[in-house]
């Protein structure tokens, strides 16, 4: 059993509503009146205010290199986790040396060595912490990282651990990209940097826990066999040019539908027993394919539109962010929760949670 113990975000600069997105949009591409007001409407039903970027918006209106996308890439990583991090650990009493494992999952640049290895160059870990890279996961990883550190902190239950959840998907926007996937990509997708704490049930910080926390008890993960086309990387000269699937809601009411229902009849657990679902906001159309496929009442994915209005889908971090506010819901002890995600390859993962001391 995992204690999610505190988490923390690093917000990225720039601000920019979704008005003006969509005004950029217009400007960037050079498509006809028939196809703009085919295309446009998608970011007026996207649910999304408002997102952060790490750039500002000039920088949309000229062509970048690989090379240069992913050298900011790793300099705003490093920075944003940073934050993150610091955000996270100065919610407890756990200082950095007292991390036993740092797990840093990314699928927006790329890095040899990975990321982590450099956010211990900048904070005081111990040198013997265990790290474990996670690339190419996708919206999927928040929750599939949850579920990596779990299985450790089983094998470990006395230790500590550092996830770390890093998407800067502003910088993998291509301008000469006209297809329909990009457009709905450019509608939805923002930057977003978080950093959970996890702890094992017999580490010695659990006697100064003063308050109910959520206690990862059990998860599943499903991978469709032959739909790695559903959603995931094109790499090309200029970096990622994004593939999105217009399937991708009716998955959810097939795929994430039949895995949930499976899930639950394994735990012993009802729709109803779910006080709140934890899920990735992967776009309204995801969001309301979920309620409708198991009849969920929206209270209870209620900070999940929240995250998706105030961000964006900020790929693998997405999931954190609304966790972290439901870290600040008044739970009772015994309430349960799902953490749940949809990502590349095409997978589902899926987290039952129980808040208690």
């Amino acid at each position: 059993m995992a204690i999610i113990r505190s988490v923390g975000t690093g917000i990225p600069k720039y601000e920019i509503s979704q008005t003006r997105v969509k005004d950029l949009v217009q400007h960037i591409f050079s498509y006809s009146e028939r196809v703009i007001e085919r295309l446009l409407p998608v970011f007026d039903n996207a649910a999304i205010k408002h997102r952060q970027l790490v750039v500002p918006e000039e920088w949309f209106l000229s062509e970048h290199s690989f090379e240069e996308r992913n050298r900011l890439y790793h300099e705003l990583a490093i920075q944003y986790s940073l934050e993150a991090m610091d955000h996270c650990l100065e919610q407890t009493t756990i200082n950095y040396d007292e991390i036993d494992m740092l797990v840093f999952v990314s699928s927006t640049g790329v890095s040899t060595p990975s990321i982590d290895t450099f956010l211990m160059n900048k904070r005081p870990f111990r040198r013997n912490v265990e790290r474990m890279p996670l690339w190419g996961l996708g919206c999927a990883g928040g929750a599939i990282g949850l579920s990596r550190v779990h299985n450790w902190l089983k094998a470990n239950p006395e230790k500590t651990a550092l996830l770390v959840n890093c998407e800067i998907c502003s910088l993998t926007f291509q301008r000469g990209d006209h297809k329909k996937s990009n457009i709905i990509g450019t509608a939805l997708f923002g930057d977003g940097i978080s950093a959970v704490l996890l702890i094992g049930e017999k580490s010695k910080y659990r006697e100064e826990q003063n308050k109910l926390l959520p206690m990862i008890k059990s998860y599943s993960s499903y991978t469709k066999k032959d739909s790695t086309d559903v959603m995931g990387w094109g790499v090309v000269n200029s970096g990622f040019e994004v593939v999105f699937s217009k399937s991708i809601p009716a998955l959810v009411e097939t795929i994430w539908k039949d895995h949930m229902l499976s899930f639950m009849e394994v735990e012993q657990v009802e729709i109803e027993d779910i006080k709140g679902f934890i899920a990735h906001p992967g776009g309204k159309k995801v969001l309301d394919a979920m309620k409708q496929s198991l009849h969920i009442h929206p209270e209870k994915l209620k900070y999940s539109e929240k995250v998706l209005n105030d961000h964006g889908n900020m790929s693998s971090a997405t999931v954190q962010y609304v966790l972290q506010r439901w870290l600040k819901e008044d739970m009772k002890s015994g309430d349960k929760g799902i953490i749940c995600a949809l990502g590349p390859g095409f997978s589902s993962e899926i987290i039952l949670v129980e808040w208690d001391k």
